[in-house]
């Protein structure tokens, strides 16, 4: 009896050692957030983790005014450009770099580090920098909890990467030049036995390029696609902008005729205000 004893109490020894050797599975005090934005020709990827209020004063507190900020909780926030950006102006190549800051109470410091390797800002380099910009805190309107990344007022070739935490929000401008590269395989893409004259054209119209160039392209479109509503709405969109209105009217109209045979009521819609436009304005 003794020796079952002894042997169960081995057993319940030996089960309470394993289970605190496994440890227990808690919620993360600062939870980690990978998120991505489409922007210009790829994406921009931010990984970080997520500290929490918890009742304390945050700026010139825990974290303090004057010092390097590993820009969230844990390893430093990480930043990924799929392509050349500017950031604040600044140009920075595509790649992975740390997002540190010096907090202050009239100016923040941004920095991108090459260094992406660290925990925290132990061991951080000025060395390291890839650049430093410096950004003006606004005020939130509501306290906000738990620390955010997020982009906002996302363009074509220009967004916002915004840091709100407590009270404060920082907004950076992130830019790319999205034309020159646009217009360069435009000019690759014309050469070739197959052209995109609707996206060339579409393109042209939407930046207000060349439009004598873009008719001809959605010209070729919609001989190729005399079905395609859309490219002949397009090409009443060129006319009507030419100053060609007669033209634009008759154009919007075979779009409109094509559209409710198709029982695209949206395009049926877009072409009756398009000739209103042109009426209006004889």
């Amino acid at each position: 009896m003794k020796k079952i004893k002894s042997i169960l109490v081995f057993i319940f020894i030996s089960a309470s050692a394993s289970i605190f050797a496994q440890g227990l599975k808690m919620p993360a005090a600062s939870t980690t957030q990978t998120i991505s934005q489409d922007f210009a020709l790829s994406q921009i990827k931010i990984s970080y983790s997520r500290p929490n209020v918890k009742g304390r004063i945050v700026f010139g507190d825990l974290v303090p005014y004057g010092q390097v900020w590993r820009t969230g909780a844990n390893s430093p926030t990480k930043i990924t450009f799929g392509e050349d950006v500017s950031f604040e102006g600044k140009p920075v190549p595509a790649g992975e770099y740390a997002l540190y800051s010096i907090p202050g109470q009239t100016e923040w410091t941004i920095i991108l580090s090459k260094n992406t390797k660290l925990w925290g800002a132990m061991g951080y380099q000025e060395a390291d920098d890839l650049l430093r910009v410096k950004v003006k805190p606004q005020a939130l309107s509501q306290k906000l909890e738990t620390f955010t990344v997020d982009f906002a007022n996302v363009t074509a070739n220009t967004c916002d990467l915004q840091l709100s935490w407590d009270k404060t929000l920082i907004s950076i401008k992130i830019g790319a030049d999205v034309d020159t590269k646009i217009m360069s395989a435009i000019d690759a893409a014309m050469q070739t036995a197959n052209k995109p004259y609707y996206q060339a054209a579409s393109y042209y119209f939407d930046n207000g390029k060349d439009l004598k160039k873009a008719l001809i392209w959605i010209d070729e479109a919609t001989k190729a696609n005399p079905k395609a509503y859309y490219m002949e709405h397009l090409k009443a969109k060129i006319l009507l902008k030419s100053g060609m209105k007669a033209e634009a009217i008759a154009s919007a109209n075979r779009s409109m005729q094509v559209a409710e045979a198709e029982k695209n009521q949206d395009y049926v819609i877009l072409n009756q205000k398009l000739i209103a436009e042109a009426n209006k304005s004889k």
